[in-house]
C-alpha cells in the first residue's frame, strides 16, 4: 500500500473559510470536492489533506498532538500571519509553541480534531535514507 491522503475534520460553519485559508495563503489546489468533503494538495507534495464537514460540537480535549504540520524557516511568524488572515475572515486563532522551534495553530471553533503546525526544517532531518 502507498499512502495517498490524511483526513481531518472541520465546522461546517468554518468549513470554506479554512479552504480558502489553505488555498489563498498556502496554495494548496483543490483536487475534488463533494457535498461534505474537499481533498487538497500543495504543488509538490504527494500526499493529499482531504477535510470533511464535522457537526461534533465538542472539539477533540487533546487535539494539539494530532497536527497538519508545516516547515518554515519562520514557524511562529508563518503562524501568525495566518491567524491574522483567520480573524480578518471572521475567525479566531490563536498562535501556541511546543517548543522554540515548534509552534501551532488553533481555530477551536473550526478545526474539530487537528491543529495546524509549524516547525523547522532541521526537525525534519530524519537522517534516514529513502
Amino acid at each position: 500500500m502507498q499512502l495517498n491522503h490524511c483526513a481531518n475534520r472541520l465546522a461546517p460553519a468554518h468549513f470554506e473559510t479554512v479552504v480558502e485559508l489553505l488555498r489563498s495563503q498556502l496554495g494548496f489546489v483543490l483536487l475534488r470536492r463533494t457535498e461534505r468533503a474537499v481533498w487538497l494538495r500543495q504543488p509538490g507534495a504527494n500526499v493529499d489533506l482531504q477535510f470533511s464537514r464535522s457537526p461534533t460540537a465538542n472539539r477533540d480535549a487533546d487535539k494539539l498532538r494530532s497536527q497538519v504540520a508545516f516547515l518554515s524557516e519562520t514557524p511562529k511568524e508563518a503562524l501568525e500571519a495566518l491567524a491574522a488572515w483567520c480573524k480578518a475572515h471572521g475567525l479566531e486563532a490563536e498562535v501556541g509553541a511546543y517548543s522554540d522551534r515548534e509552534f501551532y495553530l488553533d481555530a477551536p471553533a473550526a478545526f474539530v480534531d487537528f491543529v495546524i503546525e509549524a516547525m523547522r526544517p532541521e526537525l525534519a532531518d530524519y537522517g534516514v535514507e529513502m
